[in-house]
């Protein structure tokens, strides 16, 4: 899996070039990367972690009182509530995992601006709902913590899209309009120490591709992550300090007519690994009402469009149905 340096990538020269060609490559062969260089603090992070655990270690009534809900999207979410490998026509046991997830609108005039207001369409509000923060009592600087996170890696995400812009021989900003107003989630997920040996053929996150365009994911570096590589062999992701995994999700490569590569992958449980294990994942989401369609230079006339078009919301829901599996 490339290893990629961001440190001096964000202005003009060459060694913005020598990045964006790694980028380029390892869009094309794997989907995967790992970034260093990227200027989050180590310490926002640690912060993350700590509130996170301290929110998931509260009795599952008190986290269910900030539970999740149909008209908003953002809140705790309980073990065994999705089956991710479902998205793909696989059956397996509910996930074992529990998540919160929170977005960017808290200020409504952020939401309208997004679209929240626009057309009948059912579902919609759902995306541009406030967030749901737990008792800052219990969970003393989870509210600021997630808040400055967000901030960050909003930050960082529209930096990642410019570079990959470029490797798309593009204009760094053509990507701007279209995730000016995002509906991205960061979640932390928890995954619980273990009781008892799970299931048959039951993970912590199952066999999945994410959703939108890009994911930035920290992990505590417990064991856990696999991709399936192009060989079809499920191969762990290193653990490297300080460093942020970077996955492309399946609207990207809509985007893209499929040269870059939505990866499968899933948390599984490594044999005689039983505690517990915390990421913080941003699913960066374009607009709403962005109509994501194929990218004109991933076309040719040998080569048309593969799929049809599609806003990011229509298919943001499609998906969420698709693996939910409790009321």
């Amino acid at each position: 899996m490339p290893l990629v340096d961001l440190s001096g990538a964000f202005e003009p020269g060459g060694r913005r070039n020598e990045v964006v060609e790694t980028i380029r490559r390892a869009c094309e062969e794997v989907g995967f990367l790992i970034i260093t260089g990227h200027d989050v603090p180590d310490d926002l992070m640690r912060r993350v972690d700590v509130a996170s655990r301290r929110l998931f270690a509260l009795p599952l009534d008190e986290k269910m009182a900030w539970g999740r809900a149909s008209n908003n999207l953002r809140g705790y979410v309980p073990p065994r509530s999705s089956t991710l490998a479902l998205a793909h026509g696989e059956e397996t046991p509910p996930d074992l995992s529990e998540l919160y997830t929170v977005g960017r609108f808290d200020d409504p005039s952020a939401a309208v601006r997004a679209g929240s207001y626009q057309g009948q369409d059912e579902g919609r509000a759902a995306f541009f709902a406030p967030n749901v923060w737990p008792d800052p009592v219990r969970v003393p600087d989870f509210k600021e913590a997630l808040s400055e996170c967000y901030v960050v890696l909003e930050d960082l995400a529209a930096k990642l899209m410019r570079l990959m812009a470029l490797g798309l021989d593009l204009d760094e900003h053509w990507f701007d309009d279209k995730i000016a107003e995002h509906i991205t989630g960061l979640a932390v997920l928890h995954y619980p120490a273990l009781e008892e040996p799970p299931l048959k053929g039951q993970y912590r996150r199952g066999p999945h591709t994410d959703w939108g365009s890009v994911t930035i994911l920290y992990h505590d570096g417990q064991p856990g992550l696999q991709i399936l590589s192009p060989e079809g062999r499920w191969e762990d992701v290193p653990s490297v300090a300080g460093s942020f995994v970077v996955n492309l999700g399946d609207l990207m490569a809509a985007w893209t007519n499929d040269r870059w590569v939505s990866t499968k992958h899933r948390v599984a449980v490594p044999e005689g690994v039983t505690g517990d294990r915390i990421s913080v994942a941003f699913f960066h989401q374009p607009a709403y009402d962005a109509l994501i369609e194929c990218i004109p230079t991933c076309t040719s006339p040998d080569d048309p469009p593969h799929h049809d078009p599609v806003t990011s919301g229509e298919w943001i829901r499609l998906m969420i149905e698709k693996t939910t599996t409790y009321s």
